[in-house]
């Protein structure tokens, strides 16, 4: 639709600290089929709340499993978000300029909060529900750094201590996500580490590991299961942390309308699917309920670790050791390790269970994306906009300007609206590596992605 706003050259649209969202959205409430159970890993059968107690406090187990539409944020919660929120929303007018395009690209700027990107929407969370019981440790695991920066950030500010498991490429790729963590008083390893018997099992197998997000779960999972003071916490893929995330998509809508404007296609990357979900499932819950029919919502991963495009609709273990509940997913396999590229926070075998089941439904999009046209994409939106992506939101970019293009090519004048998940300041290594040309695409073949499959826990559901 075209924009009907009177101010044609307004470029950033902000919204008062009052207009935070009071409540979650929980697009469970509006599918028409519930989503598959989740599993018990030893049993098979679903899983009750009193399964999950060891790893989470009860209220975030409540929201794992509400049907409710919206769940309100404790004041507790929003006091600490007013630091950063509502984040901007931005039109990208000198993108569009040197794309020629006719589209309109807006994105919404998530790389404002003090860790640098989305992540703290969830950790504030759940630091705050885990203080309320009285846990006085957190064990997590981080791929990029984003998770476990944002995490550590939150157990602070609550008075918990935090340990993170931090995946062995990305502990050596971007020493500065330490530093940061530890500055806000976590202790960080390496991914897979002597510290606990899922990674000395890796280790001896491969000493010279580089670690996945599978494995590092693993790790946090069991720490925090074979601690009574501990509770495990999680940065994507479960669907309390997607509702905390969906403030982002809700004050993205306020922001387009102050832009008179409307979204016809909604673009994220996509590892676990929390930065995707935040943003899309506010504008999925208008095309689930039949109002905007043509409205496309694409989630976008790389070629590398393409869990939606190429992995397998089925029951996996959400780690690599099976230590996890098993959840119906889009999986390369639990024991799949992607290939150290850059991109760290998309380097997950598995995709969130609410994604893949707006995917299998046809009601999202997925694509997947190579490295260095995502690196390409990435230098061009910071030549033009100023702000330089994270690589992992440069998926998404990558994505927008094919969009773009496109219009370009057909005449028409859409609106693209994106999510700029995090600044790529702690990226600058791999910026260092695709300057210098030493950064390789990688597609995993599909032979290694059928031996990953072939490793399947057997599931009579």
């Amino acid at each position: 639709m075209a924009t009907k706003g009177s101010d044609k050259y307004r470029t950033k649209f902000t919204l008062d600290e009052r207009d935070i969202p009071a409540k979650w959205y929980n697009i469970m409430a509006d599918f028409k089929t519930p989503p598959p159970p989740v599993l018990h890993p030893g049993t098979g059968q679903p899983i009750g709340p009193q399964d999950l107690a060891p790893l989470f406090p009860m209220e975030l187990i409540k929201q794992e499993v509400s049907q409710e539409r919206w769940i309100p944020i404790p004041d507790g919660i929003r006091d600490v978000l007013r630091l950063w929120r509502p984040s901007p929303l931005y039109r990208a007018r000198r993108l569009e300029k040197a794309l020629g395009t006719p589209a309109r690209i807006y994105y919404k700027y998530e790389g404002v909060s003090p860790a640098g990107s989305h992540k703290p929407n969830t950790a504030v969370a759940q630091a705050y529900y885990n203080k309320k019981e009285g846990v006085t440790r957190i064990a997590t695991e981080t791929g990029a750094g984003q998770w476990g920066s944002a995490l550590a950030m939150a157990t602070q500010m609550f008075g918990l201590q935090c340990k993170v498991y931090m995946v062995k490429v990305s502990y050596q790729q971007k020493p500065y996500r330490r530093i940061m963590m530890e500055t806000w008083g976590a202790q960080v390893v390496p991914s897979p580490s002597p510290d606990t018997q899922a990674g000395k099992k890796i280790l001896l197998e491969d000493p010279s590991s580089p670690g996945s997000l599978g494995i590092a779960i693993s790790e946090a999972v069991e720490d925090a299961a074979t601690r009574e003071d501990t509770k495990y916490s999680l940065g994507s893929v479960l669907n309390h942390v997607l509702m905390h995330q969906t403030i982002i998509g809700l004050e993205a809508k306020k922001q387009l309308e102050k832009a008179d404007d409307e979204a016809d296609i909604v673009v994220a990357c996509a590892g676990g699917g929390s930065n995707f979900a935040g943003l899309s499932f506010p504008f999925a819950a208008d095309k689930l309920a039949g109002k905007k029919k043509k409205l496309r919502l694409i989630a976008v991963e790389p070629s590398a670790c393409p869990s939606l495009t190429k992995g397998r609709y089925v029951y996996d273990f959400g780690d690599t050791v099976g230590l996890t509940p098993l959840v119906k997913m889009h999986t390369l396999g639990h024991s799949f390790v992607p290939a150290p590229l850059h991109a760290g926070g998309l380097r997950y075998h598995g995709m969130a269970p609410l994604v893949c089941k707006l995917y299998d439904e046809g009601v999202i999009e997925a694509v997947a994306v190579p490295q260095i046209s995502t690196f390409q994409a990435a230098l061009q939106f910071a030549r033009a906009e100023g702000i330089i992506p994270a690589p992992e939101a440069a998926h998404a970019i990558r994505v927008v300007i094919d969009e773009a293009l496109r219009c370009k090519k057909a005449g028409k004048r859409q609106t693209i609206l994106f999510n700029l998940s995090g600044h790529g300041h702690f990226d600058l290594g791999a910026y260092e590596a695709f300057l210098a040309g030493k950064l390789q695409d990688y597609d995993y073949p599909a032979e290694k992605i059928e031996a990953a499959l072939r490793g399947l826990p057997k599931v009579s559901v």
